[in-house]
């Protein structure tokens, strides 16, 4: 299932991950693991976010996905499913045929 997981930074940890140069190690681990097909960085709530797009085969690899996050960004992470328009087509085409 295609997810957006939005990670919201913990502004205190994620100073000391960037000083420490520990961040872009951080982010790299879990985008090399989950291979998005887009990721994008802004501000959010006024915190440091990162938007991710990618395909969540199983719920059970959520963990491997967010602890990294949890753990060394104190992060805020939510999973949000998400279309491409052409999943919102075919989605109405099976509505419109029931």
């Amino acid at each position: 299932m295609r997810v957006l997981l939005t990670v919201q930074m913990d502004t205190e940890k994620a100073n000391k991950a960037i000083t420490g140069k520990t961040l872009p190690q951080t982010m790299k681990s879990v985008l090399d693991r989950v291979k998005p097909e887009a990721t994008y960085f802004g501000a959010k709530d006024g915190m440091r976010t990162a938007f991710i797009v990618f395909d969540l085969k199983e719920a059970s690899d959520i963990p491997t996905v967010a602890e990294p996050f949890f753990q060394e960004l104190g992060a805020k992470l939510t999973v949000t499913p998400v279309m491409t328009f052409d999943d919102v087509q075919a989605g109405l085409q099976k509505y419109g045929s029931n």
